[in-house]
């Protein structure tokens, strides 16, 4: 067995403990046009095992964009900032909505360089969530 794959039951369990949404952006799954897939947090090519602890689900625009980095400049100061980590901290401390719940709208260093590094506020991902909340999809909390 490849040191890369993933078994089926713990990619179900990835996906579940999203609830089929992307951990980074928060995009819903079953509304996107483009493919998911289960995200090493920690990339495989800078050590990162395939455990449920390094694990995210992550929509394709937001897995691309992070690709191997866990760290981005925080465009507030210029700094280096370690990329938003699903498994060790709340979506909640780092980001928030913006008041049509289209923007995140970053809330700490981490959040500021993981809404640059990952681009999550991409048009078609705002244009889907401007939909979404005008039928009750969008935000989570809301459902």
């Amino acid at each position: 067995m490849p040191s890369d794959y993933i078994p089926v039951a713990l990619e179900r369990l990835v996906i579940a403990r999203a609830g089929g949404r992307c951990e980074y952006c928060q995009s819903r799954a079953d509304y996107s046009t483009e493919d998911f897939t289960v995200d090493h947090i920690q990339a495989r090519s800078r050590g990162g095992k395939s455990t449920a602890e390094n694990l995210a689900y992550a929509c394709s625009g937001c897995n691309g964009r992070k690709y191997n980095k866990s760290t981005a400049i925080d465009p507030s100061n210029g700094t280096m900032a370690p990329l938003y980590n699903p498994r060790l901290q709340r979506w909640q401390e780092h980001f928030t909505w913006d008041a049509e719940f289209t923007q995140i709208i970053d809330v700490a260093p981490t959040g500021r360089a993981t809404v640059a590094a990952l681009q999550m506020n991409r048009i078609g991902v705002v244009n889907l969530r401007r939909a979404l909340y005008a039928i009750g999809h969008h935000p989570a909390q809301l459902e």
